[in-house]
């Protein structure tokens, strides 16, 4: 039998990451590298989040490899944490049991429920006849 293995993926506006979680002995890597090189700190926390909410021993034997594309810094960090967060309870779902996968979801989702549901706000489009999307131009009558 191949090694157990599940993909799961994250979003964030235009940013999409996606999760390979398997069976290993606890490396993390984002896009190739491990994720402790992240330089902000502010973001290796966000991304890393997950694994300090449910502790690191419910990641010690299972390897995650992560690529992240599209958005910016923070979009593609907040895209991470969901591919890991979910990643973590399909795996948990899949080959271990679904009461250890409930008792993962309800505390993820207790604390922060973007970790598990993805955030449907986009960007809305630019329109003639102002700035932005809704602003308009001042009118002067004059």
């Amino acid at each position: 039998m191949s090694t157990q293995s599940v993909q799961t993926f994250g979003r964030k506006k235009t940013a999409v990451a996606v999760a390979h979680v398997k069976q290993g002995k606890g490396l993390m890597r984002l896009n190739g590298s491990p994720i402790e090189l992240e330089k902000t700190e502010l973001l290796r926390t966000k991304a890393l989040e997950p694994v300090l909410l449910l502790g690191k021993e419910k990641f010690a034997n299972v390897d995650i490899r992560v690529r992240v594309k599209g958005g910016g810094h923070v979009s593609q960090m907040y895209a991470v944490r969901q591919a890991i967060a979910k990643g973590l309870v399909a795996y948990t779902q899949k080959y271990v049991d679904e009461a250890t996968k409930k008792e993962l979801k309800d505390t993820l989702l207790q604390f922060d429920r973007t970790l598990l549901v993805a955030d449907p706000r986009r960007m809305e489009p630019k329109k003639a006849g102002g700035r932005g999307a809704r602003s308009r131009f001042q009118k002067s009558y004059r």
